[in-house]
């Protein structure tokens, strides 16, 4: 499961970040909201709620994750770098990306009008795409 989730996670990345780019260059470019934009916008969710179903079940697998284990101590947790961010950190902002790519995409199907919707998904995705960075485990990810 874990390696599900780390190679997913780079789909999860090049797929939001897409998204985020594709609507910059939208709202940037004037051009008219189409299929391909939306297909894009949707692959985005999709693989954001994949990689989040993915985190979830690892979250109540892994061997890092202590908040289920007898005598949890939550001291130690909040006081080791590597265990707070695997047990907080790390699945909260997760959490917060998936809600930033839920709430982007659904509110540009709401506009009618192509800027808003570009508008829309380049403030969302690309606040989500921050999010996913800034909580990636790199060290654990990449070597």
């Amino acid at each position: 499961m874990k390696d599900i989730h780390s190679y997913w996670a780079f789909l999860v990345i090049f797929t939001v970040a897409l998204g985020a780019v594709n609507a910059i260059a939208g709202v940037l470019t004037k051009k008219d909201f189409g299929n391909k934009d939306f297909k894009v916008n949707l692959f985005g969710l999709i693989a954001t709620h994949t990689q989040f179903m993915f985190g979830a079940i690892l979250f109540f697998m892994s061997d890092k994750v202590l908040w289920f284990r007898d005598n949890v101590d939550v001291g130690l947790i909040m006081k080791t770098s590597s265990l707070r961010l695997y047990n907080v950190e790390h699945p909260f902002l997760m959490i917060v990306a998936a809600i930033l790519v839920t709430i982007g995409y659904s509110k540009h199907k709401k506009k009618l009008i192509s800027a808003p919707k570009f508008k829309t998904i380049a403030i969302f995705y690309s606040l989500a795409l921050i999010a996913m960075l800034l909580m990636i485990p790199w060290k654990a990810w990449l070597f």
